[in-house]
């Protein structure tokens, strides 16, 4: 079992089985390998997927016409920016994103956002999860097998465990499997646009107001870059430590926001088609002829599963970063037990678009205002980070704890969910800044709290 200790550990490469061993701990630089562009490829395979259509979808259940949809698509994925300077810190630093976080928060209160962070990862586990039983059940059904019950427990528990394969073999698989699954995908997504376009009517719906258009702005940040920025250093930290700032910047923006907003507006044209659309096993497939609606259901089986990986590895690593005593490929296996068992719950409710929605406006509260400190931190320290430092240096850093609390409360004051609607927002009629709101106090505080004395810290640290 990998040690998880605070000292940097040499890991030996994968082993005759093939699994990687590598936790949080530091990738030696002989180890490094890779280019932007392979990085902006990842992306790509991450994205292209049908929750991402769904997200488009999701707009015009929120009452905006095809422009608005338009521009809060644009607006949403302009937060990829963000991820790609965030993925700066990995060939920096050479290790894991919360292991990096503990610069700005402290080794111990680095710990309750890294908590945060597995919530969420374990929460996009949970949705991946349902969208492939669902889509299982409905090609089943096709074929004339109705599954329900016991059923249904055990067709979640199997895609659970096939879930797990790519992550616990580890990065290399992961990123092997995107690469490849790149063309098929981006071919049914442009079948799916042909379908799709010649039934579109532009003017055919009203626009929504301020409130609702905002918060389709919110829900399109969190689904896109602003929610991925966690990832970001967890597959960034195996390119060279030389590689090209501007590069990598580019290469995940591009990489990430170019498909993410293609895939959203062809979601929303669906939608505005087939108000069904939102559903994305059984409305948008029905809408659509059977020679496609198979493929497309095999297909979000086999895109669920890679999107996983990418969340269960992340997940997995955010554990050790969290001090758990357990190894890389057990916490894999933890998670993945816990994804299935909630999972379960989830399609037993049968309410996924709601449960879907308010999960990506709640975890705005605590990542928008941790994406802005960790940036802020990576521009102020200029990407230079002391490895020991990171793997066993002081407890606490109270500027970033309370920039992180400043920034929370910010957002919580002004978002607009089906659950819980902030004071701020209700007293503005349900306007959602919750996005703006946690970025620019999260990260002003900590500017203000800690420029002086991270600038100060890394004088004479080598880059």
């Amino acid at each position: 079992m990998v040690s998880v200790s605070d000292e940097p550990v040499a890991v030996p490469p994968p082993s005759r089985s093939g699994i990687e061993k590598r936790g949080i701990e530091r990738v030696p630089d002989d180890e490094r390998h890779g280019r932007p562009r392979h990085l902006g490829f990842l992306w790509t395979g991450v994205v292209l997927n049908v929750q991402v259509v769904v997200y488009g979808a999701l707009l015009v259940s929120f009452g905006l016409n095809w422009w608005q949809c338009l521009l809060a698509i644009v607006l949403g994925n302009l937060t990829w920016l963000v991820t790609g300077v965030a993925s700066l810190a990995g060939p920096a630093a050479g290790t894991t994103t919360f292991a990096v976080s503990r610069a700005a928060f402290g080794h111990h209160g680095n710990r309750p956002i890294a908590l945060f962070n597995w919530t969420m990862q374990v929460g996009y586990e949970v949705l991946d999860l349902v969208l492939m039983a669902l889509a299982a059940t409905a090609l089943l059904d096709l074929a004339g097998v109705h599954v329900n019950g016991p059923g249904k427990a055990a067709l979640v528990l199997a895609l659970a465990v096939v879930q797990s394969v790519l992550p616990l073999i580890g990065h290399a698989a992961i990123t092997r499997a995107l690469h490849l699954l790149v063309v098929p995908f981006a071919a049914l997504f442009c079948v799916l646009a042909w379908l799709t376009a010649g039934r579109l009517d532009h003017a055919a719906t009203a626009p929504a107001g301020w409130v609702a258009f905002l918060g389709g702005v919110a829900l399109t940040a969190s689904g896109s870059g602003l929610g991925w920025t966690a990832n970001a250093p967890d597959y960034s930290r195996y390119l060279p430590k030389d590689t090209s700032k501007r590069g990598i910047v580019a290469a995940v923006t591009l990489g990430g926001a170019v498909p993410q907003m293609l895939l959203m507006v062809v979601g929303a044209c669906a939608a505005l088609v087939v108000p069904a659309a939102n559903d994305p096993v059984s409305g948008l497939p029905n809408a659509y002829p059977l020679w496609f609606a198979v493929p497309y259901l095999v297909f979000v089986i086999a895109q669920m599963t890679a999107l996983n990986a990418i969340d269960l590895y992340s997940s997995g690593v955010t554990l050790q970063a969290l001090g758990v005593p357990i190894g890389r490929w057990q916490a894999v296996v933890l998670d993945g037990v816990i994804c299935a068992a909630i999972g379960l719950a989830v399609v037993y409710s049968g309410d996924f678009n709601t449960v879907l929605s308010d999960f990506l406006l709640f975890m705005i509260i605590w990542f928008a205002p941790w994406a802005a400190i960790f940036v802020t931190d990576l521009v102020l320290r200029r990407a230079r980070y002391d490895s020991a430092d990171l793997h066993g240096g002081r407890p606490w850093n109270r500027h970033g704890i309370l920039a992180q609390l400043g920034g929370m409360a910010a957002a919580a004051l002004w978002i607009n969910t089906s659950v819980y609607v902030g004071p701020l927002a209700k007293a503005a009629g349900g306007l959602d800044l919750s996005v703006p709101a946690g970025l620019l106090v999260g990260g002003g505080l900590y500017l203000l709290l800690a420029r002086t004395s991270v600038r100060a810290a890394t004088e004479g640290t080598t880059a």
